[in-house]
């Protein structure tokens, strides 16, 4: 496939997926690209994450231990997590993972095995519990991320740190919506919170640069124009500021390089780069 037209599609998506175009429009645009509806489906299916793609690390690993736990944020506003740390050990601090705007699904379970396996505590909470939980319709997900309250699903994800944290230092990184939702709490605060990784979030506005609480690490994509427009100003300044921040770009990524299970956009070696990264960032900080 031409790369001008893969690189539009995915902008295409990300607008669709993002930016709130509907899907009638998306779909023309996108027919008009690949030259047919069946052209333009299977490079849809292609760009959009699958959720039959194998996990990296299987729910059964047995290194691991996990399962599932339920508390409440304020009374009758409950919030459950997908809980998964080191078996046959003492998990280390506490590392939150925050989701896409998908919700809590099987690939975000999968990045908290991960973290898991790093020694560490790790708690993906599920911030559409309020509203009934995650849906397995992404579409219905996205709906849903758009209709929550911001300062209400801040206190949520706070939550996770007052429930898991145990006093101790404790890490938090995200992705898309998840990586906006590092920012965020980066910016006001958690819990035992001592380090925030976010990859390709939107960024706060910079006037709140100031505010920032805890050393920040973002991971932005060179692809990602729509998300740069938010960052590099917040980042300025946040060094403006003699702010703790670490700015790291990916050159020929696009936004969502880590999804593995979105074989248009996953970008394997800026994904295991960043991955590095972000797991030395919590070895320093979270000692």
């Amino acid at each position: 496939m031409d790369e001008s037209i893969r690189q539009r599609a995915i902008e295409l998506y990300d607008a669709y997926t993002h930016e709130g175009r509907d899907r009638r429009s998306f779909m023309r645009d996108m027919t008009l690209l690949a030259g047919s509806v069946a052209a333009a489906e299977a490079l849809i299916a292609g760009i959009a994450a699958s959720p039959a793609a194998a996990a990296i690390l299987a729910p059964d690993d047995k290194r691991l231990k996990t399962r599932t736990e339920r508390w409440e944020t304020a009374p009758g506003r409950p919030m459950s997590g997908y809980v998964a740390e080191p078996a046959g050990r003492k998990a280390g601090p506490l590392v939150v993972v925050i989701h896409e705007n998908r919700g809590l699904n099987d690939h975000i379970r999968d990045v908290a095995r991960r973290v898991a396996l790093e020694g560490y505590l790790a708690v993906a909470p599920d911030l559409l519990a309020p509203l009934g939980g995650t849906p397995s319709d992404e579409n219905n997900a996205r709906e849903m991320i758009g209709a929550l309250d911001l300062a209400a699903t801040v206190k949520d994800a706070q939550s996770a740190f007052a429930r898991f944290s145990g006093g101790r230092k404790s890490g938090l990184t995200g992705f898309c919506w998840g990586g906006a939702m590092v920012d965020r709490l980066a910016v006001s605060g958690a819990p035992g919170l001592a380090a925030a990784v976010s990859y390709y979030g939107p960024a706060p506005d910079p006037r709140e640069a100031a505010k920032l609480a805890v050393p920040l690490m973002i991971h932005l994509p060179e692809l990602d124009a729509r998300v740069a427009g938010t960052v590099r100003p917040f980042v300025a300044a946040l060094k403006a500021a003699g702010k703790p921040v670490t700015l790291h770009e990916y050159a020929g990524a696009n936004h969502a390089f880590n999804n593995d299970t979105s074989a248009e956009r996953y970008n394997e070696a800026a994904a295991k780069l960043a991955w590095q990264r972000t797991m030395a960032f919590f070895k320093t900080h979270l000692v």
